[in-house]
C-alpha cells in the first residue's frame, strides 16, 4: 500500500511539474504572441441583411450566417441556465480554466500523443471561435488556455457570455442562440419553454450532424441530457424535469414560408447588393420596404386563387413525377419544389370512389368532390401507385386533388400619389420562378394600351363623345392588305370614343391612331413612362402590339389616377444600421414640375374608363364591387396570349397579368376580363373595404355639352344642356 501511495504521490508530482514547466513556457514564449483582444471589445458580428414590410414584418433574410444579437441582459436566465450547466457550471467562479480538465488534456498528450477537447470551458471556447483553427494541434491548445487567461482578465463574465452566445454556431446556418430560436422554433428566445432552451444549449456540441433538422432523435436525447444537468445543478426542480422532459418539442418545419413577399425582398436586397456589395450581408442593414403585408398577403392569395382557377378550367395533365426504385415517400416529397398550399403527396393506393396517398408525416384518404379534377386519370386507371401528385385544401379543409400550374402572372399595385408600391406579386410562387414578371416581363399590352391612344387623340381635338365609324377596315401595306378586327367580330357603325373603348372595339382604336397620325401617337406615349424603342412603327401600335412590363404599365395608368402627373415608383422607404441609425430615407411626393399631361386630359379618359368598368368589358368589377369610382381597362392579345387588367379607384393602382413564359394561347374563350380582371377585384376588395367612394372634382377648361365631356375650346354651344355628373 505504501508503494501504492508513493507511486501516486510521485504521478502526482511529475504532472504538477510538468504543468508548472508548461505555464513558464506559455508565459515566456506564448503571451507575448498573443492577439490584442479589440475584436473582442468592439464585438461586431455578422448580422444579415433583413428585409421588412412598412409595418414591420420580417420578409426577407439575407447573408451566409443568420444572426440575432442579442445582449447579456436581455438573454433569459432559463437559457443562459441550460447553456452553463451542459457546457460550464463553474463558469462564474473559475478564472477561465478548469484546471482538472487541462490537467486531464496534458496527461493525454503526455502519455499518447493525442489532445482531446474534454475542460473547455466557455472562456476557451470563445477564445478558439475568435481567434484560433479548430485544428487538434498541441500549441494551439496551449494557445487557446493563454487566450482563455488575457480575455478573462480584459473582460468581465458577462462580456464572455454575451460573445459565446451570440457568436457560436448552432447549425442550419444559425449563429447565436437568439437565430438559432427564430430557426428552429420560429419564436423569440424570451418565448421558449424549458425544453426548447434545453434543445438549443445541447446543440454546440455537433450542430451541422446532430442538430433537430439533420437528426431529430439525436437533438432529443441530448435535450434530455441538459434537462438532467440543469436539475443536478439546481435550475429546475424534479417537478419542473419530469415536465420539460415529457414535452413535444414542436419544431418550425423545415420548410416553412415565413412571408408572401419573396419577390419584394429579392428586389430589395439586389438594391442593397449594389450599394453595399458584400458587405450587405453582414453589417446588419435593416430595409424597410413600402409594402403594407396584410395588403401583401391579400395580392398573393388573389394571385394564388385565380391562377389555380384558371388551371383547374384547362383540365388535370397527370402526375408531376413518378416514385424512383428505392426511393422512400419522405425521401420523394422532400425532393419536389415546396410550395405552401400545394403540397407533394405519394399515391399509395387507387379505387374507383377513393385514393389514399401519403403526404409527409401522415397519410390521408381522398374521395369524392376531392377526385373530381382528375377523375378522368381515374376512372381510365392512368393514376396508379408511386405517382407523386399535388393536393389542395378545399374552403371546407378537405383534401383534393390539384397540380402545380405552369401559367404566370403578375400582379402590382402603386400608390400614384407617392410611387410606393403597396403590393407586388411577381409570380405564382418564388419556388417555380425567380423571374419578377413585374419589372422583368415584358409582354404585348393588347388593349390596354388604347387609352394612351385616345389621351393623344384628346390632345387633337376627339374627345370621348365624337362619332368613329366602327365598320370593318382594310390598310394596304405595299402588296398586302391589313384588315383589323374586332374581338367578337360584331361592327356598330358610328360609335363615340367613350363606347369605342368600353366596348374595346379594336376597329375604332386604328381609325383613331389613323386620324392623328401614327408618328404622333407613338411620340407621346413615353410622356407615360413607355420605352418608345419597344413599340412598333405602324398601326397595330393602337391594338397593344408593343412591349410593356406589368410596372410600366401600373405608372402609366397612375398618370390617369392622379391628374397628370408622373411617378417614380420605389420600393425602399427606410434604410437603417444595427444600431438604429437612419442611413437613407425617401423623400417621395408627385409635383407640379413632374406634370406630364394636361389635367383636363386625365379627367377625359378617366371618365372613359369609368365607362369601362360600368358598362364594359370590365363591368365585373362594378358588379361585384357596387362602388362607382372604379376605373380600368380589360387587355387581350392576338390568340389570347396574355390576358391583362390595369385599373385604379382613388391612388390605389393595379395592375394584373397572365400568359405563359413561353408564349402560347390561355385557351379560346379565355380574355383579360376572365384572366385577370379577377385577381384585381379580389385584391380591391380588401383594400378599398371601409373606405368611401372618392369624387373626382372636374378640371377648369372642361365642360359637358350635352352629350359628353369636352374641352372648353372645342365645346360646341347646346343651352338646353344638361351638366353630366364626373362620378
Amino acid at each position: 500500500m505504501r508503494k501504492i501511495i508513493l507511486w501516486g504521490v510521485g504521478l502526482a508530482f511529475t504532472l504538477v511539474l510538468c504543468a508548472a514547466l508548461m505555464l513558464g513556457f506559455c508565459f515566456v514564449i506564448i503571451t507575448p504572441n498573443l492577439p490584442a483582444l479589440d475584436e473582442l471589445r468592439d464585438y461586431k458580428p455578422k448580422i444579415p441583411l433583413r428585409i421588412y414590410s412598412a409595418d414591420q414584418v420580417l420578409i426577407g433574410e439575407f447573408g451566409q450566417e443568420r444572426r440575432e444579437f442579442i445582449p447579456i441582459k436581455a438573454m433569459p436566465d432559463q437559457m443562459k441556465q441550460a447553456i452553463l450547466a451542459i457546457e460550464d457550471a463553474r463558469f462564474y467562479q473559475h478564472p477561465g480554466i478548469d484546471m482538472i480538465g487541462v490537467m486531464r488534456a496534458v496527461f493525454s498528450v503526455i502519455t499518447s500523443g493525442h489532445l482531446s477537447q474534454g475542460g473547455s470551458t466557455i472562456t476557451m471556447q470563445v477564445a478558439r471561435d475568435f481567434f484560433l483553427t479548430k485544428e487538434k494541434l498541441k500549441l494551439r491548445k496551449l494557445y487557446e488556455v493563454m487566450l482563455a487567461y488575457k480575455i478573462e482578465s480584459e473582460l468581465s463574465k458577462d462580456q464572455i457570455l454575451e460573445l459565446y452566445m451570440n457568436q457560436i454556431y448552432l447549425g442550419q446556418r444559425a449563429y447565436g442562440f437568439g437565430s438559432a430560436a427564430n430557426i428552429y422554433f420560429g419564436k423569440p428566445l424570451a418565448e421558449l419553454s424549458v425544453a426548447q432552451s434545453a434543445l438549443l444549449a445541447g446543440l454546440p456540441k455537433s450542430p451541422s450532424l446532430r442538430n433537430p433538422v439533420v437528426d431529430p432523435d439525436y437533438a432529443k436525447h441530448r435535450a434530455q441530457v441538459v434537462l438532467k444537468r440543469m436539475q443536478d445543478v439546481g435550475y429546475i426542480t424534479a417537478a419542473q424535469y419530469q415536465a420539460a422532459k415529457g414535452e413535444p418539442l414542436q419544431l418550425r418545419p423545415a420548410k416553412s414560408v415565413t412571408s408572401h413577399a419573396q419577390y419584394v425582398a429579392e428586389m430589395a436586397r439586389i438594391a442593397m447588393v449594389e450599394q453595399f456589395k458584400e458587405e450587405a450581408y453582414t453589417r446588419g442593414i435593416s430595409v424597410i420596404t413600402t409594402i403594407n403585408k396584410a395588403e401583401q398577403d391579400v395580392a398573393w392569395e388573389s394571385v394564388q386563387r385565380n391562377v389555380l382557377a384558371y388551371d383547374q378550367r384547362h383540365g388535370y395533365r397527370g402526375p408531376e413525377a413518378v416514385l424512383e426504385a428505392d426511393q422512400s415517400h419522405q425521401a420523394a416529397i422532400n425532393a419536389r419544389p415546396y410550395i405552401e398550399n400545394l403540397p407533394a403527396a405519394v399515391v399509395l393506393a387507387v379505387a374507383p370512389k377513393k385514393v389514399r396517398v401519403a403526404l409527409l408525416g401522415q397519410e390521408v384518404e381522398i374521395s369524392g368532390e376531392g377526385l373530381r379534377f382528375a377523375s378522368s386519370w381515374i376512372n381510365n386507371k392512368k393514376l396508379k401507385p408511386g405517382a407523386i401528385i399535388r393536393l389542395l385544401k378545399d374552403r371546407k379543409g378537405q383534401w383534393q386533388i390539384s397540380q402545380l400550374p405552369e401559367v404566370s402572372a403578375a400582379f402590382v399595385v402603386l400608390d400614384a400619389k407617392t410611387g410606393a408600391y403597396r403590393a407586388l406579386v411577381g409570380g405564382f410562387d418564388y419556388e417555380l420562378s425567380k423571374l419578377n414578371h413585374v419589372t422583368q416581363a415584358w409582354r404585348q399590352p393588347g388593349s390596354t394600351m388604347k387609352p394612351f391612344i385616345y389621351s393623344a387623340a384628346i390632345e387633337k381635338g376627339i374627345g370621348p363623345g365624337s362619332q368613329i365609324d366602327d365598320t370593318p377596315l382594310s390598310i394596304a401595306n405595299g402588296s398586302n392588305t391589313w384588315s383589323p378586327q374586332n374581338d367578337d367580330n360584331v361592327y356598330d357603325g358610328a360609335v363615340s370614343l367613350r363606347t369605342g373603348l368600353a366596348k374595346s372595339k379594336n376597329v375604332v382604336a386604328v381609325r383613331v391612331l389613323q386620324s392623328i397620325g401614327m408618328q404622333y401617337g407613338r411620340e407621346f406615349l413615353p410622356r407615360f413612362g413607355f420605352d418608345l424603342a419597344k413599340q412598333p412603327e405602324n398601326l397595330t401600335l393602337a391594338l397593344g402590339t408593343g412591349s410593356v412590363t406589368p410596372l410600366q404599365m401600373a405608372g402609366a395608368y397612375a398618370v390617369f389616377a392622379n391628374g397628370g402627373h408622373a411617378i417614380k415608383p420605389y420600393l425602399i422607404q427606410k434604410v437603417v444600421d444595427q444600431r438604429g441609425k437612419v442611413w437613407f430615407e425617401a423623400q417621395p411626393g408627385a409635383q407640379e414640375n413632374e406634370r406630364v399631361l394636361d389635367a383636363r386630359n386625365a379627367f377625359l379618359i378617366d371618365q372613359m374608363l369609368r365607362e369601362v368598368v360600368r358598362s364594359g368589358t370590365g363591368a365585373q368589377a362594378s358588379q361585384k364591387l357596387q362602388r362607382r369610382d372604379l376605373a380600368g381597362k380589360t387587355g387581350t392579345t392576338s390568340e389570347a396570349v396574355d390576358g391583362w387588367f390595369a385599373g385604379y379607384s382613388g391612388n390605389t393602382v393595379g395592375v394584373a397579368w397572365i400568359g405563359y413564359d413561353e408564349p402560347k394561347s390561355l385557351g379560346g374563350r379565355e380574355f383579360g376580363a376572365t384572366l385577370s380582371l379577377p385577381i384585381w377585384i379580389d385584391y380591391m376588395r380588401a383594400a378599398l373595404a371601409g373606405k368611401p367612394e372618392q369624387t373626382r372634382p372636374v378640371p377648369a377648361g372642361v365642360s359637358n355639352n350635352g352629350q359628353d365631356w369636352v374641352y372648353d375650346e372645342f365645346a360646341q354651344p347646346n343651352p338646353a344642356a344638361q351638366p353630366a355628373s364626373a362620378n
